[in-house]
């Protein structure tokens, strides 16, 4: 049979192949999306298994504008059509997964993207810098460029001896009553591990989670990928001594005998003690990975994180397969654990980057910028209408920033870059700024209570440094090397436009460049300046 060419190969039409499909046919370049199902948004069929999605969708924000919306918005697609915002789907703060498989099938066929439906990839070869793509029907394509979108799509099994006995999240009965009166293991303490405990804590006789590790707070460490409140009913029933534990313990060997499991624990807060346990049944919760078995050996890519992810450059492409680049949740391999690019509402702008340097590199269009006035007030104002306005900042906090490049009486101001992709692109540049919003992690990780946080005073901004809620932060580098920060105070409403906010900024650049503030300027900013 034939092979069909195409310009662009995607893999998978999940919110992350069809971000990309809907950047690539609104340029109008030849692509083609390859899904193994007969609707777009597989994954949301069957996750999450209690079928509610931890993604806000915050409708009602005092706002009007779109891009400022989408802070709050964690669930639309990038697009220019209001009709394909979630809001239009859903009004619930936590939607239900059955919403996100209506909006993700209208938002394909809304745009008409070009999807190959029941085409699962079952071997992925390159030949002569050409990517050779079969499918389950024996169905050929071949491309340059391979985009694979296909998501963290097998479970991740840790090492631990006879965890193959075990169930798993992704298939383990979502029924409670299967569970009434038994001793049940849960293995993880992630978001699927606390959605299964809290379905089962009303029928087990027993509940313990067990990780070697002491439990992650979503609202302590700015990771939505920590627990989140929305699943930490069990941690009331751990602490108000209701037969529920968690187990900060490594698992050293899982048996069976007599129809029970018996797990063998090393503790990790107990003095080297070691125990073996009881149960029912054990839930293994630990995860997902993405899944390079369709891949020849000669252009398998390499992976990190015990395995789980590809290995990646700053542009998504894979360190060891030229032309092959990832897209959606396995993104997350460049600020695992760490930033929101496992989640839409992190990785549509990580994508919406990636199509801006496929056309780059294959295409000949140079990154857009903003030519500027070196002069402080110009760049101030630059800024700080960017702090006041962008939501790539503001959900990929202290991942993506924009760029400030000064060089003799001319600046270029970039916008939605990652901190990575600048220190490889501008690293040599003698003078240049990286613009961020951050929480003040560091202030927030020494306090015992992140609900009792002290907050600097508003009339101290020479003290900015020790902000802790989230607020704009400015970095001067030459040649890759840090020279200075100035950070921008915090705000209640994260609105920066007050003299408390400007001044201070104004003064900040105006040293760095060697020029003075001019004398008369405006205390605030009218709303104008908010406004990109």
């Amino acid at each position: 049979m034939k092979s069909v060419q195409h310009e662009y190969l995607i893999i998978g039409a999940g919110p992350a192949g069809l971000q990309l499909g809907y950047f690539l046919h609104r340029q109008g370049r030849d692509y083609v999306i390859l899904e193994r199902g007969r609707t777009p948004g597989q994954f949301f069929h069957t996750f999450p298994r209690h079928r509610l999605l931890i993604s806000i969708n915050k409708v009602h924000t005092g706002y009007e504008d779109r891009e400022i919306n989408l802070r709050w918005d964690w669930n639309s697609l990038l697009s220019e059509s209001d009709a394909m915002l979630f809001k239009q789907y859903s009004r619930d703060y936590f939607p239900k997964s059955a919403e996100m498989v209506a909006y993700l099938e209208d938002f394909a066929d809304h745009f008409d993207l070009n999807i190959q439906y029941d085409a699962a990839v079952t071997r992925i070869e390159k030949h002569d810098g050409h990517f050779l793509v079969t499918d389950g029907r024996g169905r050929s394509y071949t491309s340059r460029r391979l985009i694979m979108a296909t998501g963290a799509s097998q479970p991740f099994m840790p090492s631990i001896p006879g965890i193959e006995l075990t169930e798993n999240y992704t298939g383990v009965s979502i029924d409670p009553r299967d569970f009434a009166g038994q001793r049940v293991l849960v293995i993880g303490k992630g978001n699927s591990a606390f959605e299964t405990a809290n379905h089962l804590l009303h029928t087990t006789a027993l509940l313990h989670l067990a990780s070697p590790n002491s439990l992650n707070l979503a609202w302590r460490s700015h990771f939505v990928g920590h627990l989140r409140s929305v699943n930490m009913t069990l941690l009331d029933s751990y602490l108000l001594k209701s037969q529920n534990v968690l187990i900060d313990a490594t698992i050293k060997k899982i048996e069976r005998k007599d129809g029970k499991f018996l797990v063998t624990y090393h503790y990790s807060h107990a003095g080297d003690e070691i125990e073996t346990l009881t149960y029912d049944r054990v839930v293994a919760c630990t995860g997902f990975r993405f899944d390079v078995s369709p891949f020849d050996e000669p252009c398998r890519p390499a992976l990190v994180f015990e395995d789980r992810f590809p290995a990646m450059t700053s542009e998504w492409e894979s360190t060891n397969v030229p032309d092959l680049y990832f897209a959606g949740v396995i993104m997350q391999s460049r600020d695992y654990k760490k930033k929101q690019s496992a989640f839409i509402h992190g990785f549509r702008y990580n994508i919406e980057l990636l199509h801006r340097l496929l056309e780059q590199k294959y295409h000949d269009l140079p990154l857009a910028f903003r030519r500027l006035r070196p002069d402080p007030t110009t760049l101030m104002e630059a800024v700080i209408r960017r702090v006041n306005y962008a939501s790539s900042l503001w959900q990929q906090t202290g991942y993506f920033c924009d760029a400030l490049i000064v060089q003799g009486d001319e600046a270029a101001y970039y916008g939605d870059l990652t901190l990575d992709y600048v220190h490889d692109k501008f690293g040599a540049c003698a003078q240049y700024y990286t613009v961020t919003l951050e929480f003040g992690q560091e202030r927030i990780d020494c306090e015992p209570d992140s609900f009792a946080v002290k907050r600097v005073h508003k009339d101290d901004a020479d003290r900015a440094e020790l902000s802790t809620a989230i607020h704009p932060v400015i970095r001067r580098y030459a040649h890759g090397r840090l020279l200075n920060t100035h950070h921008v105070i915090e705000d209640l409403e994260s609105v920066w436009a007050e003299e408390v906010h400007t001044e201070p900024l104004e003064a900040y650049f105006a040293r760095e460049l060697g020029q003075a503030v001019p004398a008369a300027r405006l205390n605030k900013l009218d709303d104008k300046a908010l406004q990109p």
